[in-house]
């Protein structure tokens, strides 16, 4: 891992979970992290209950636009943390992985993504802290 360690975090729409936790990591690590995202089959925009869910945190994800799954992305990142992007993420050798659980919040209103907002926080924060051990 070099001085700056690069984060992919994939979904299947990467349009929600991936979007709402790059945007926590870029929001805590500054310009200490390289922030990645993408999807196995992305969706056109970003959930917008996403969107106001991390609005209502003061992070502004709505310049987000969801990505697919490159294999080079992922190859040339440290970490990777799934979502339930299931067998469509490719598996490299020496990569660190991480298969975070977490509901879906496609198709939910605001008040149903808050708690997994939240629960995103509190892992992006427990990653950073161990990307990062002495900051």
């Amino acid at each position: 891992m070099s001085d700056k360690p690069s984060v992919l975090f994939v979904c299947v729409h990467n349009a929600g979970r991936s979007q709402m936790a790059a945007g926590w990591l870029r929001h805590l690590a500054g310009d200490t992290v390289e922030v990645r995202s993408a999807g196995s089959a992305p969706a056109e925009t970003v959930n917008p209950a996403a969107v106001q869910a991390m609005a209502e945190a003061g992070i502004d994800i709505t310049d987000q636009t969801p990505k697919l799954l490159e294999y080079e992305t992922a190859e040339s990142s440290d970490v990777i943390v799934t979502m339930g992007c299931g067998d469509a993420c490719p598996v490299f050798p020496g990569k660190r992985y991480e298969d975070w659980k977490l509901d879906d919040p496609a198709g939910q209103g605001v008040d149903a993504v808050r708690p997994i907002r939240d629960d995103i926080r509190t892992r992006v924060e427990k990653l950073l802290a161990e990307l990062r051990p002495t900051a």
